[in-house]
């Protein structure tokens, strides 16, 4: 908290008025985090599904990248503390949500169907990353690629029209 608050230019005691623990000040660099991801992750009707992935997916590994050590700090030796679970699990939601906005669903008995496809295809996302930030058993590259074949193949069956035509490249 010392080397936190010299850095910022602050006292130790004003640092501490308004994170009285480590663990407060980690939940409030985590919270910006990930209101910033879900700032800068788009979802545009404009784009078409595999290119709002693709943006999505650049821009969370941009930051998992840029920030290796948070980031597993956060979804291992944190991911039980229910103040970081439940940002994480907000940020999750909200891209779900988003998700199921711009997906061309054949009507609201298929919501139910992909909204849960669409969490689970996001947990397996967070602990893939988790996984490819301590072992590069791939590229980039080639990880975000699985990650997107993965929840269209996933999604196919449930919706009223190929989401990615396209897709595979």
């Amino acid at each position: 908290m010392e080397d936190v608050a010299a850095q910022a230019g602050v006292s130790r005691a004003l640092l501490y008025r308004h994170f009285p623990s480590k663990h407060a000040l980690f939940a409030a660099v985590y919270q910006h985090a990930a209101d910033q991801l879900l700032a800068r992750t788009r979802f545009d009707p404009a784009d078409s599904l595999v290119e709002q992935l693709i943006q999505g997916m650049d821009v969370h590994l941009d930051y998992f990248v840029a920030n290796r050590n948070a980031v597993l700090a956060a979804n291992r030796v944190l991911a039980g503390d229910p103040v970081i679970q439940t940002i994480m699990t907000n940020e999750l939601d909200a891209l779900r949500a988003r998700l199921l906005a711009v997906l061309p669903l054949a009507d609201e008995s298929a919501r139910e169907a992909v909204s849960g496809v669409l969490r689970s295809w996001l947990v397996f996302v967070q602990v893939l990353c988790v996984d490819w930030l301590t072992h590069e058993t791939c590229t980039r590259v080639e990880l975000r690629d699985v990650c997107i074949g993965a929840v269209l193949g996933a999604l196919r069956p449930l919706l009223a029209e190929d989401p990615a035509p396209e897709w595979p490249l």
